[in-house]
């Protein structure tokens, strides 16, 4: 597809992130599955469930606009993806691998605020107003999932991770 407008560029992207949306769909449940954390498999279940609803949001974008979502793949998340499938197969302390796995998903947020951000500016200023709301909507649980993510880490996953590698250490 050429990019020869900021609609052909704002089709383009908003099919990389469906793409990428599909992509999480199939991690998420692997993800909940290697957590040892019962919080941070709740997060990941409960993430899961959200993304189905922004996947179908996109989809209801498509066919408002008369387009069709598929055609394009995100190397983007595919590469985030695969570091997250690395984590999953290491082994060692439970609370590091979760930490570990926190940091997966953080990856996977960032990326996705960044790209709902973008689409957002670009259906506003191409006086897409409904759009760009359900892309804001987007935009606000891709944060919040964030939030969470991080709140789990703080609040302790992440000195349950150092405890474990001082007693490592120690031992």
């Amino acid at each position: 597809m050429a990019l020869a407008s900021l609609k052909d560029l704002f089709l383009n992207e908003l099919r990389d992130v469906y793409n990428a949306e599909h992509q999480l769909l199939a991690a998420l449940p692997k993800m909940a599955e290697s957590a040892k954390s019962p919080a941070l498999r709740a997060a990941f279940i409960k993430h899961h469930a959200e993304t189905e609803i922004q996947a179908q949001r996109l989809e209801d974008i498509f066919g408002s606009l008369g387009e069709q979502p598929g055609g394009k793949r995100c190397p983007g998340m595919e590469g985030i993806v695969e570091e997250g499938k690395e984590i999953m197969q290491e082994s060692g302390e439970e609370p590091v691998l979760d930490a570990a796995l926190i940091a997966a998903a953080q990856k996977v947020e960032h990326y996705e605020i960044a790209a709902y951000g973008c689409l957002r500016t670009y259906a506003s200023l191409l006086g897409e107003r409904e759009i760009a709301k359900l892309l804001d909507l987007t935009l606000a649980e891709e944060e919040a999932t964030d939030k969470a993510l991080n709140a789990l880490a703080e609040d302790g996953i992440n000195e349950a991770a150092l405890a474990a590698g001082a007693s490592e250490e120690q031992g």
